[in-house]
């Protein structure tokens, strides 16, 4: 008994001291995506980069609000990485090459995205552009990672099983970041709704990963629920500031991406139904917005007000009420997850 108590209190000690880094990263990254917001403001509106209310009736702020809100949001990320990276992983490969394909990668999108709020790009060229960024990932990698969906885990199977993608990974593994990546975009309708649920979706990620022994992981997840929380001080309701097509990207991209080096390899048995809780939100509007497109007979692309915000603001709830119970659902929906995984690590 006493030696399982000690066993016990190990184990709590290893895996409080799992958090500590990742705490640290999530600070910085918060502390400079607030710094750098309000800057960030004044450039968006120097150079022309305005959200204009008027543009079509989807949009349910009053005023223009400026854009490019996600350039604090990477820089939040990078620095963090950056600063704490260097402290957690002293005798090995600071960034590993998967890691530096995802920041990247991320920043290009950044710039893609802050030219897309400029020039309006078409949904055919976001797709080629995301895909391209999920494809490009995949073949910048090391022995400490990849950003590749390899094998799948049968969800419950005893013993676990597992079917390999093969050719299948690479296009599969594609798909899944543009989803990831463009439902976190879609979801960008109200004052502070996609920063808040990228935040609840990081946290969740970076537990799974500090009780699966990925602490590399665990890092880069704290470092992007940080900065999107640091971002969120400005982004939430009366918005000061928008993240825009890049911030959007950014956090999805990121996310996705290490949700596949951490998640889909720390409980692989679960794979699976990781997603589908972790991004539920997004995901489960991406697919009911597509749905009532498509029996509408209008283009799946074109924008509209059918999204799950839009259907709460036109119940009567105010952008804060709509925000908090789309929060609500999202942290239910990755409680689940969290205890089923943790359960069976």
């Amino acid at each position: 008994m006493m030696l399982w108590a000690v066993a016990k209190v190990d184990e709590g000690s290893k895996i409080l001291g799992g958090f500590r880094y990742p705490i640290l990263a999530a600070i910085i990254a918060l502390v400079v995506s607030w710094a750098l917001t309000p800057y960030v403001r004044k450039v968006a509106m120097s150079r022309g980069a305005m959200d204009d209310p008027t543009r079509d009736d989807r949009r349910i702020h009053k005023e223009p609000l400026p854009r490019w809100g996600g350039v604090a949001i990477f820089l939040g990320i990078l620095i963090a990485l950056s600063v704490v990276l260097p402290f957690a992983f002293p005798h090995t490969v600071v960034f590993p090459r998967y890691l530096f394909a995802m920041l990247a990668i991320a920043a290009v999108l950044m710039v893609f995205g802050a030219l897309d709020d400029l020039y309006q790009y078409s949904a055919k060229i976001q797709l080629l552009v995301l895909l391209g960024a999920g494809i490009g990932v995949q073949f910048i990698n090391g022995s400490l990672g990849a950003v590749q969906i390899k094998t799948l885990g049968v969800p419950l199977s005893s013993p676990p099983s597992y079917v390999t993608l093969g050719a299948w990974a690479i296009p599969l593994t594609a798909i899944y970041i543009f989803v990831i990546t463009k439902t976190m975009d879609t979801i960008d309708g109200v004052d502070g709704l996609a920063a808040g649920i990228a935040t609840i979706s990081a946290m969740t990620l970076t537990i799974i990963a500090v009780y699966g022994g990925q602490p590399r992981v665990a890092l880069v997840s704290a470092a992007i629920a940080g900065a999107a929380i640091g971002f969120l001080k400005h982004n939430y309701n009366p918005a000061k500031i928008i993240m825009g097509t890049g911030g959007a990207y950014v956090l999805g991209f990121m996310l996705a991406c290490i949700s596949i080096v951490g998640a889909f390899k720390t409980a692989a048995a679960f794979a699976i139904i990781i997603p589908v809780f972790v991004f539920g939100v997004p995901l489960v509007d991406a697919v009911q917005v597509m749905v009532r497109r498509k029996l509408s007979g209008v283009p799946i692309t074109q924008a509209d007000k059918r999204h799950v915000h839009h259907q709460l603001l036109g119940k009567g709830l105010s952008q804060r009420q709509t925000v908090a119970v789309l929060y609500a659902v999202a942290a239910i929906l990755c409680g689940v997850i969290l205890w089923v995984v943790l359960r069976h690590a």
